[in-house]
């Protein structure tokens, strides 16, 4: 299941690709853009279909809306646009006319995070997952690299209810390989650990494992588990890890407020009462940087965390 190839490669494109492979196999999906299919990468399945591709121009709100019509009718639309005007600009529309009516709707948003990079705060929105999560009836996934989104999107077109899936805009290694099968009921356990938990998904998974390999050199055997569906989410798999370790860290290209920290919460609080510590960016506004700068910036790259985790490790210790 896991790689062994470790080239960069991008998620977008494996969703562009793997729409258009799908367009082929069922005619009932339709995508819709929001002018940006260069950068979302459904231009791919334009390309291929173009009389079921529909660029809805800088209106996110009438896309979402027509989406829905479109789900009833029984067509399975993917509708794309950057997180931030997705799930901000959009947010009635999908509560209303989508996950109301529990349609059919795909909601595939790319450029979530900080690593949205140049483009600034207007652009990066840290605050998509904790807007979705919280719509009844919406499922909410955060695949970590290729392979993984190529199954998330094969999923969503086999399976009913309204969906948001978040997409980084960054390249990231492959930490699985061409077998991995999704399944949103579980998170997956990449490495065993005692000493604490590291509980992460999307992008930030490859920096976690880097800092695992750096902790290790310090004599600190982290756990992580990858959740990425992140509604509905695996209660066992996160309960377990917690039992197993005492500590658990989480870590996401968003804010620790709603998003996979909280939601960790919340099933430790019910479930097993333990101690958790929340990184992402706090309760701020991102910046226009480079992206692996705000990387640094904000914690989330290897090096950072493992300091982190280091001092925390300690700290809990009394080393």
């Amino acid at each position: 299941m896991y790689s062994t190839n470790k080239e960069k490669k991008s998620i977008r494109s494996a969703y562009g690709k793997t729409l258009a492979e799908l367009g082929k196999i069922n005619p009932n999906i339709v995508v819709l853009d929001a002018d940006l299919s260069c950068s979302t990468q459904t231009k791919q399945f334009a390309q291929a279909y173009p009389e079921r591709f529909f660029n809805m121009g800088i209106a996110e709100q009438n896309m979402m809306a027509t989406a829905a019509g479109l789900a009833r009718e029984g067509k399975i639309p993917f509708a794309s646009t950057f997180a931030m005007f997705a799930t901000g600009r959009a947010w009635e529309q999908i509560r209303n006319s989508i996950a109301y009516s529990n349609f059919n709707v795909k909601i595939v948003a790319t450029h979530g995070g900080i690593t949205v990079g140049e483009d600034g705060a207007s652009h990066q929105a840290l605050e998509d997952i904790s807007i979705m999560r919280s719509i009844p009836n919406m499922t909410v996934i955060v695949p970590c690299d290729y392979n993984e989104t190529v199954s998330v999107i094969k999923y969503a077109a086999e399976h009913y209810g309204p969906m948001y899936i978040r997409l980084a805009r960054t390249n990231v290694i492959n930490i699985f390989d061409e077998t991995y099968e999704f399944n949103p009921e579980k998170a997956v356990k990449i490495k065993d650990g005692s000493d604490l938990s590291v509980i992460t998904n999307g992008e930030t998974l490859a920096e976690v494992i880097d800092a695992s390999d750096i902790l290790a050199e310090k004599g600190i055997n982290i756990e992580i588990i990858h959740c990425p569906c992140i509604k509905p989410i695996d209660k066992k798999s996160i309960t377990d890890t917690a039992q197993k370790t005492g500590y658990v860290i989480t870590v996401e290209n968003h804010s620790i407020i709603g998003g996979l920290g909280s939601s960790v919460c919340e099933v430790l609080s019910e479930n097993y009462p333990a101690k958790v510590l929340r990184i992402g960016t706090n309760d701020e506004f991102g910046q226009s940087g480079e992206q692996r700068v705000l990387m640094d910036f904000y914690g989330l790259t290897g090096e950072k965390l493992a300091e982190r985790i280091f001092e925390e490790y300690k700290k809990e210790n009394n080393k």
